[in-house]
């Protein structure tokens, strides 16, 4: 199934989306001060030009809207901001990521008595 979700749980492919659509949430943003907050979020290698298309195809998508920014200081600047469908696609990504951690859960529990494991690194590489 090639339509931007696991066939499974229904949780789309991309977890930069749910990332950028949250930190959106939040607060109205320019695509530089994202990509700030999604390598904080711990994506140590976010394309920024990768970043810049995903904007343009959830704006597309209705889940992100954007407007020119000329009021500060220096060039103008796009400033995005989250619809009401990005903020669904978001409670869609909730749910299917609880779904998730229930598993994985389940998994630990089960594998942690039987064998020691090593605790992943907390950074994400991440090219789409």
């Amino acid at each position: 199934m090639n339509d931007g979700k696991s066939s499974k749980l229904g949780t789309p492919k991309n977890f930069l989306i749910p990332i950028m659509l949250l930190h959106l949430r939040d607060l109205n943003s320019h695509g530089y001060e994202l990509m700030q907050k999604i390598t904080q979020f711990g994506f140590n290698a976010v394309d920024q030009g990768n970043l810049y298309r995903i904007l343009r195809q959830l704006e597309k998508d209705g889940k992100v809207t954007s407007e020119w920014d000329t009021a500060s200081d220096g060039p103008a600047k796009r400033i995005y901001s989250i619809t009401t469908a990005g903020e669904q696609y978001l409670d869609v990504w909730a749910n299917s990521l609880a779904s998730y951690q229930n598993m994985i859960n389940q998994f630990f529990n089960l594998y942690q008595p039987l064998f020691p494991y090593k605790q992943p690194s907390n950074d994400l590489d991440v090219e789409q």
